[in-house]
C-alpha cells in the first residue's frame, strides 16, 4: 500500500472533482489552488472558483464527480461544459469517477455513467466512494454527521448513510462491486502509478535574505563576536569564548545559522520598537542566543550545556522560544508578515482533539440524553478507564446503565475519543520559508484578523525538519517593562534584563519568607510553601 496525496475540490456553483498531485510540482499547485480559494473565506470555509482549477491544475489527475441528476440533464447542463473545458486543457488526465449508490441499482448507474464517459472520451475510474474504513463504524459516521450540522440523530433524515456500505474494499472486492466494469479498477492502478509524489519529496529551505550579500555563517559569526562586546565591555572571559566558538562550530557544521539570524532579526525588530523580549528554554543554555540579545541571562550563571538546546547526536532541529509583552506581541506578528510575506510565512496549527468532556457533550448532545445525563457523565470524568465509565459509578448518579440510548453513547464516547476535531492556530509557532509556502503546505485565514495559518501542527513540521520561531506573549514582561519605565521616570536609571542588579540578598530574604505572591514564577501555594524550607541565596537555587 502507497499513501497517494489528493484534496476534492468543489467550486462555488457545485462543480466537484478529486485532484491527485502526479509530482512534487502539482503537489505545490495543488497547495496553491487550495490557498487561494480558502484564503477568500473565513476561517473553515473555502470558496473556489472554477478558474482556478484551470490555472493551477496542471500536473494532476483530475477525477470528476457527475451530479446525482447527470443522467437526465447531463446534455444541457452546465456540469457537461465544464467538464469538456477540463478535456480541453488536461487531456488524459482527466476521467469520471464510476461509484455506486449502494441503492440496488448500480449495475444501471454504472451504464449511464459510462456512456456519459464515452461521449466524452474520458475513462472511468472506479471508487467505493468510502466514509469509513470498517462497515461497523455506520453508526458512528451518523453521530459525527450530527455533530457537524448540529443536530440529533432522531432528526438526521436523508443525511444519515442509507447502510453500512461506504468502506474501504480490497481489489477482490472492488472486482465484484464492479463486475462488468473491471477496466474503471485497473484504471485506478493506472492513475496510481502515475502519481509517483511522495511527502518524502518535500524539501524545507530556511530563509537567507536576512544574510544577502554574506553567507549566512559569516554574518552569524559576525554578530555573535559583535555582540559579545556588548556584553561584556571589558572583554568576554576564555570560558566563555571556548563556548562560544563550540556552538558556532556546531551550528555550521548543521546550517543551523539562517534560523539564528532570523530570531534574532525579530528579536532586533522588537528592540527598536521598545518591546521587551526574552528566549526561554533551552536557548538560555546558549552563548550565541546570549551575545544575539535573544536571551538575558549570562552564560556564566549556572552549569549551560550548549547540547540541551543543539546536538548532533539528537539530529532534531533547534526550537527558540521568545516571549513578548502580551500587550505589543501582535507587533511583532505583523512584522514577520510584512518581512516575508504572507505566501512564505503561516502560524503553525494545532489540532484539537475530542477528549473527556468535549466528548461526552457533543456525542451526548447528537444522541440526545438531557442536559442533565450529559452533565452528571462529565462530573465522572475521572472515573473512566479504557473500557469506558462502570456501571456502579452510572448507578450512583442515577443513571440506568442499561437504557439502549444510553449504552449505544457510552460505546461512541469510547470510540471517538482522540479524534481530531478541528485546526486551531498554535499560540505562537512561525513557520518561515526560502521559497513559497503555499507550495509546501496549504495556508488559510484563521479566527483572528490578519492572521493566516498552515493546516499542519507541530509533530507534522517536526517530522519534516521544519524549523518554527516561536513568538509568545507574557503579560509579567509587560509588567516588568513599565517597571523599568517608572525606575527611568523617577530614578533616571535605564534598566534591561541583563543589567538588573544580581544576586540581591533583599530579594532572596523576601522569597526566604514566602512573601512571593505575585513573583512570576514563584507564587503558586506549592512554591511559596517550599521557598523558606528551601532557602535560596542565589539565582541557581531557584533554577
Amino acid at each position: 500500500p502507497r499513501l497517494l496525496a489528493a484534496t476534492r475540490l468543489l467550486t462555488e456553483d457545485g462543480f466537484t472533482l478529486t485532484a491527485l498531485p502526479r509530482d512534487r510540482q502539482a503537489w505545490g499547485r495543488m497547495c496553491r489552488i487550495l490557498t487561494v480559494a480558502k484564503g477568500r473565506a473565513d476561517k473553515g470555509n473555502c470558496w473556489l472558483q472554477f478558474d482556478d482549477i484551470l490555472e493551477f491544475g496542471h500536473g494532476m489527475e483530475l477525477l470528476l464527480h457527475a451530479p446525482a441528476d447527470v443522467a437526465i440533464s447531463c446534455s444541457t447542463h452546465k456540469w457537461e461544459q465544464r467538464a469538456k473545458q477540463l478535456i480541453r486543457s488536461f487531456g488524459t488526465a482527466v476521467s469520471l469517477v464510476l461509484s455506486p449508490k449502494y441503492d440496488g441499482q448500480d449495475a444501471a448507474h454504472f451504464n449511464q455513467l459510462t456512456a456519459i464517459a464515452s461521449s466524452l472520451n474520458i475513462s472511468t475510474v472506479a471508487s467505493a466512494t468510502p466514509v469509513m474504513h470498517r462497515g461497523s463504524r455506520r453508526r458512528l459516521s451518523d453521530v459525527l454527521t450530527c455533530v457537524r450540522e448540529g443536530l440529533q440523530i432522531d432528526d438526521i433524515g436523508y443525511k444519515a448513510l442509507s447502510n453500512a456500505e461506504r468502506h474501504m474494499r480490497n481489489e477482490a472486492q472492488m472486482m465484484h462491486m464492479f463486475k462488468g466494469h473491471e477496466d474503471a479498477v485497473h484504471h485506478s492502478g493506472h492513475i496510481a502509478a502515475r502519481c509517483t509524489f511522495s511527502l518524502d519529496e518535500l524539501k524545507y529551505e530556511y530563509p537567507s535574505e536576512i544574510s544577502v550579500g554574506e553567507a549566512p555563517q559569516e554574518r552569524l559569526e559576525r554578530l555573535a563576536f559583535k555582540g559579545l562586546k556588548w556584553r561584556y565591555p571589558e572583554g568576554p572571559t576564555n570560558k566563555v569564548m571556548k563556548m562560544v566558538n563550540h556552538e558556532l562550530a556546531l551550528i555550521s557544521k548543521l546550517g543551523y545559522a539562517p534560523y539564528f539570524l532570523t530570531v534574532s532579526d525579530v528579536v532586533d525588530f522588537a528592540r527598536e520598537r521598545g518591546i521587551l523580549c526574552q528566549g526561554r528554554g533551552s536557548a538560555a543554555n546558549s552563548v550565541v542566543c546570549f551575545a544575539l540579545g535573544i536571551t538575558s541571562v549570562s552564560p556564566e550563571v549556572g552549569t549551560m550545556v550548549f547540547e540541551r538546546f543543539v546536538s548532533e547526536a539528537r539530529d532534531e532541529p533547534p526550537d527558540i522560544d521568545v516571549d513578548f509583552e502580551h500587550e505589543r506581541r501582535e507587533e511583532v506578528i505583523q512584522y514577520i508578515y510584512e518581512r516575508y510575506g504572507r505566501h512564505r510565512a503561516g502560524l503553525c496549527a494545532t489540532v484539537v482533539h475530542y477528549r473527556g468532556k468535549r466528548a461526552i457533550r457533543e456525542v451526548g448532545q447528537a444522541m440526545g440524553l438531557s442536559g442533565d445525563t450529559i452533565s452528571a457523565l462529565s462530573s465522572q470524568l475521572w472515573g473512566w478507564g479504557a473500557s469506558g465509565m462502570q456501571e456502579g459509578q452510572l448507578r450512583e448518579l442515577g443513571i440506568d446503565p442499561n437504557e439502549p440510548r444510553l449504552k449505544q453513547t457510552l460505546e461512541l464516547i469510547n470510540q471517538i475519543e482522540g479524534f481530531p476535531r478541528h485546526l486551531s492556530q498554535h499560540v505562537g509557532g512561525f513557520i518561515m520559508t526560502e521559497g513559497r509556502l503555499d507550495e509546501l503546505i496549504p495556508i488559510e485565514n484563521t479566527a483572528m484578523q490578519e492572521r493566516t495559518m498552515i493546516c499542519w501542527d507541530k509533530d507534522d513540521i517536526n517530522a519534516l525538519g521544519i524549523l518554527k520561531v516561536d513568538v509568545l506573549s507574557l503579560g509579567m514582561l509587560t509588567c516588568i517593562r513599565k517597571a523599568f519605565d517608572l525606575i527611568q521616570n523617577h530614578y533616571g536609571i535605564d534598566y534591561t534584563l541583563a543589567t538588573l542588579p544580581p544576586e540581591d540578598p533583599k530579594v532572596y530574604d523576601m522569597l526566604c519568607e514566602a512573601d512571593s505572591l505575585g513573583v512570576f514564577q514563584v507564587e503558586s501555594r506549592a512554591q511559596m510553601n517550599f521557598l523558606p524550607r528551601m532557602r535560596p541565596r542565589t539565582f541557581y537555587d531557584l533554577v
